[in-house]
């Protein structure tokens, strides 16, 4: 439309386009039409700069999205959701919080959507006690029913932080029928914190709610793995196979001079594989310098300890970096993109490594985003 003269810049189409940039993950795309929005429009809405802050945070600038909030002159309640939703996902819980208490200052009456949103960044945080105080004041003070959604914050604030029981006598209280997101989010806590018994229940609620549902068999067989209970991980697998059920692949995706390189564990193909595995040499040899030692209890297979260091080696998010160090600058930010949870031994492998090579990391798995900086994430170790 640009190209062809047919269009004048109107904001309504630049705020579907910066949508897609959103949904997308597309943060070069994003900033191209920021800039644009900066050169053709003299004075943006209230609309508009959500819109933007949106698009940052979800496209892992969350400093960008902040400053843009701080800037802005006049804001609304869904200004106010979008950065502290942000926040949450960025690990920033403590200032999550303060915004939510800027806004309530300034008047504005939260709505539930924005108690999502303060509820999650307490879940993220581990702030427990917060988290239940700002649950009986959206009751009491705000009057607020509690929806769905809310409830399963508050199971996702206690079984995160291993409360499993407590979690589970909060479902049972619930006047809700607690749905598969609830049931969910109890399995994936059991599985971190090995409570097999309570993951065993959620599973057979799951199995109720969504029998054909493949990555909740997954968690289960995983958290037997974790176990080391072989026989009854490979009943599972079995009645996976009768459903005709498959595993989606873990991939880790990485942009590297404005193109997407996707990775699979182990994976083989890329045309730069030879470079790719000689960078991961590399960096395991400076790894030991630094006293990393590999997480074995992550390899999820009965198989010898030689060839559980070999499959961590190749996990796809160390591919995705080693890629990354490769072939992008040394003060680019390096994005990765992963569509399961990461899992611990590659968090602790890529604080070392953001710390041996001086390089910010920003990971966006499936729960949240993690930023790795000199060594730190963002998360504190508590994802």
């Amino acid at each position: 439309m640009n190209n062809e003269g047919l269009w004048r810049a109107d904001e309504t189409t630049l705020v579907s386009a910066l949508s897609c940039c959103t949904n997308l993950g597309s943060l070069d795309a994003g900033r191209s039409i920021h800039g644009f929005l900066l050169r053709n429009v003299s004075e943006l809405n209230v609309i508009v700069q959500t819109c933007l802050i949106d698009m940052y945070v979800k496209c892992g600038s969350i400093e960008k999205g902040l400053f843009l909030f701080q800037s802005m002159q006049r804001r609304n309640r869904l200004s106010y959701t979008v950065i502290i939703s942000g926040l949450s996902v960025h690990g920033r819980a403590e200032e999550a919080l303060k915004i939510f208490r800027d806004m309530l200052s300034e008047g504005l009456t939260p709505d539930e959507i924005v108690y999502v949103g303060v509820l999650s960044a307490c879940s993220h945080g581990g702030l427990i006690d917060e988290g239940l105080k700002l649950f009986e004041m959206m009751r009491f003070e705000h009057r607020i029913v509690p929806t769905i959604q809310h409830y399963g914050c508050l199971v996702d604030l206690l079984a995160r932080a291993g409360k499993i029981d407590e979690a589970v006598e909060f479902i049972k209280k619930m006047p809700k029928k607690p749905n598969d997101v609830i049931w969910r989010s109890l399995l994936s806590s059991c599985k971190v914190h090995e409570h097999l018994k309570i993951a065993e229940i959620a599973s057979e609620k799951l199995c109720e709610l969504e029998p054909n549902n493949t990555s909740d068999s997954v968690l289960l067989s995983n958290a037997y793995a974790k176990a080391h209970r072989w026989e009854d991980l490979a009943k599972v697998r079995r009645g996976m196979a009768a459903k005709g059920l498959i595993q989606i692949p873990g991939t880790s995706t990485v942009e590297v001079k404005r193109k997407l390189h996707k990775f699979v564990s182990q994976d083989k193909l890329h045309p730069k594989s030879h470079d790719i595995y000689e960078m991961i040499h590399q960096m395991e040899w400076q790894l030991k310098f630094e006293g990393y030692l590999p997480d074995l209890s992550q390899v999820l297979f009965d198989v010898d300890e030689e060839e559980k260091r070999d499959r961590l080696r190749a996990h796809s998010q160390k591919l995705a970096i080693a890629y990354a160090l490769l072939y992008t600058s040394q003060e680019s930010t390096i994005r990765i993109v992963k569509n399961l949870r990461m899992c611990s031994d590659c968090h602790t492998y890529t604080k070392l490594i953001s710390k041996i090579f001086d390089r910010t990391i920003i990971v966006r798995d499936r729960n949240r985003f993690h930023h790795f900086k000199s060594g730190i994430c963002s998360c504190k170790d508590y994802w």
